[in-house]
């Protein structure tokens, strides 16, 4: 079956823990109900998110994201065609922004546009490499990097 894989960047607007929280319970219970999977990555000044799943359901998704008003700049990175989903098991899963992702000064530099199809996959692909275990999709806060990571 042929599936389409989704990644877009936004910046987070007015964003909190509870808000957070909330979005990704109504994300998981929807894209299960679709059968679309997925994480997402939060920081203060980014979101990423990737969504794989039946192409009119993520495109159907996607639209609702694009259309939410609590980010900004929504813009698509990688829109492809897959056999296989990266997180199988995750109608949502949740993801802390790591320290090896780009600095906040990389990305109001314009780092998140200017990167690769590669570069965006290879985010995705080093989390599933780095905790195939992870039990918990929904977080009970979103770990926010407050640093200058």
């Amino acid at each position: 079956m042929t599936l389409k894989r989704l990644i877009y960047a936004s910046h987070p607007f007015g964003f909190d823990d509870l808000v957070l929280a909330n979005i990704l319970k109504t994300a998981q219970t929807v894209n299960a109900r679709h059968d679309v999977t997925g994480t997402l990555i939060c920081r203060e000044d980014l979101y990423l998110q990737l969504l794989e799943g039946d192409r009119a359901n993520v495109d159907t998704i996607f639209e609702k994201i694009a259309r939410d008003d609590r980010h900004t700049d929504v813009e698509i990175l990688v829109q492809e065609n897959t056999t296989q989903r990266l997180f199988p098991a995750w109608a949502m899963r949740h993801d802390p922004a790591k320290s090896w992702m780009w600095t906040r000064e990389q990305v109001s530099g314009g780092a998140v546009e200017k990167a690769t199809r590669d570069e965006v996959l290879a985010i995705f692909v080093r989390l599933v490499a780095e905790e195939p275990g992870h039990l918990s999709g929904l977080p009970t806060a979103c770990p926010i990097a407050r640093s200058n990571n």
